[in-house]
């Protein structure tokens, strides 16, 4: 009997399975990390993994990989690989219409809005909408803010961030859109207390490339190992380099979409709807209107993305080591969501030629320094309404002993410490 246990992914949730387990893992990229991968580069190189960035300007695969709801057991696990720093966060939504900052979230701070709006808001929050016979993340919005406020913000960005899927989607993910009526009201006055998952999050010291490259280095990683074929008959896997390995038990943190494919199981992966982010980094001399967020939420853009993020106001080692104690430069990334993996129908370079352009116009930043294009294929795992094909093929992949963990695994949203939570707990 085969009791061999094999691990597909060394992202942060493989990682920790592989620690915790002490089995094989098998990567698809050279490096271990997945989207929490960071590299560096400077204007005159390529990108590079070291871990000393010195001159360049440091960037992560995935955008801004912040470590937020983190308890006890997990901040001492990080802390024996790489010391932590906590952070308050700092972030905003920006209305173009009325070139206003608001601190997230909107809608506990009602106090920046004109008058007018806020009355009209603050009707519509005190006569809420009929939560019954609700199908979709839009008309849960609706229901909850009323309106106004989704005219203003919610529908304009939530169709920029799910790409359009937000009307059709169940109304997932409501902690990361928080909604306290007694707040809501509060902050129509006065300023209130942070609210959300990620109001504090913790980073390590080093960058979170060294903090991976440390959990890579207590486990036994297979690189450049992408699976395109797994035989559930005969519990093998095959790579496409020609290779194969046979198990025991199969701990995947691969796509749940793309373990339908792999597996050819007999489910119809475009029930299992989902959100591809095109993550542009740039490094840039710094602009006179560039904010001092964390990140800005965009309801509008020309260019169509949906968020803009600054790791170097987070952290000034994404600087070049010279521009750290200054404020000339910045590091900067920006997202923009596409439905369902359309890769294939964009023009990346005119895009990021856009949205340079708008970042420019925003006076965010003036001369370009580095640019960098990462597609991240699966970013936001979503389900339909009334929908059970995702536990549905978890059961039929467990059954023939797959066993599906982390963020996209599970086609769920969860962060990096619940990453390491579920690697570690495997």
């Amino acid at each position: 009997m085969n009791n061999k246990i094999v691990i597909l992914g060394a992202g942060i949730t493989g990682l920790s399975a592989g620690i915790n387990l002490g089995a094989e893992i098998f990567e698809s990229q050279e490096i271990p990390g997945g989207l929490c991968a960071s590299y560096c580069m400077s204007p005159d190189a390529k990108k590079h993994y070291s871990f000393s960035c010195g001159k360049s300007y440091r960037f992560e695969s995935g955008g801004g990989h912040w470590i937020f709801g983190a308890d006890k057991m997990i901040k001492d696990f990080i802390n024996k690989f790489s010391i932590t720093r906590t952070y308050l966060r700092n972030s905003a939504v920006y209305l173009p219409d009325f070139n206003l900052y608001v601190p997230f979230p909107l809608q506990n701070n009602l106090s920046y809005l004109p008058p007018p709006i806020k009355k009209d808001i603050l009707r519509e929050i005190r006569n809420p909408g009929h939560y019954k016979g609700i199908k979709t993340f839009e008309e849960w919005l609706e229901a909850s803010f009323g309106n106004t406020l989704c005219k203003l913000f919610f529908s304009p960005f939530h169709d920029l961030y799910t790409a359009g899927l937000y009307k059709k989607i169940a109304p997932v993910y409501r902690y990361k859109t928080p909604f306290y009526k007694k707040l809501i009201i509060e902050g129509a006055g006065r300023k209130t207390p942070a609210a959300g998952y990620n109001a504090s999050f913790i980073y390590p010291k080093e960058g979170l490339g060294e903090l991976v490259r440390k959990l890579a280095g207590k486990c036994r990683i297979k690189f450049l190992k992408k699976a395109i074929k797994i035989d559930t008959s005969h519990k093998q896997v095959f790579f496409e380099d020609g290779t194969n390995v046979k198990y025991g038990k199969l701990i995947s943190t691969l796509p749940l979409n793309k373990m339908i494919n792999l597996t050819q199981c007999r489910i119809k992966e475009e029930s299992l709807p989902y959100t591809s982010v095109l993550i542009v980094n740039i490094g840039a001399k710094r602009g006179e209107r560039c904010p001092d967020y964390h990140w800005v939420y965009f309801p509008k853009s020309k260019a169509g993305f949906y968020r803009v993020g600054f790791y170097s106001n987070v952290d000034a080692s994404f600087l070049p080591s010279s521009s750290r104690k200054k404020t000339e430069r910045v590091s900067i990334y920006v997202e923009k969501a596409y439905c369902g993996g359309r890769r294939h129908n964009i023009d990346i370079k005119r895009i990021c030629g856009k949205i340079v352009e708008e970042l420019k116009s925003l006076r965010f930043i003036t001369e370009v320094e580095v640019m960098d294009c990462n597609w991240v294929e699966v970013a936001y795992a979503w389900q339909y309404p009334d929908s059970n094909i995702k536990e549905e093929v978890i059961k039929v992949l467990k059954d023939n002993k797959i066993y599906q963990i982390g963020r996209y695994g599970r086609w769920r949203f969860q962060g990096i410490a619940d990453s390491i939570r579920e690697g570690l707990a495997t």
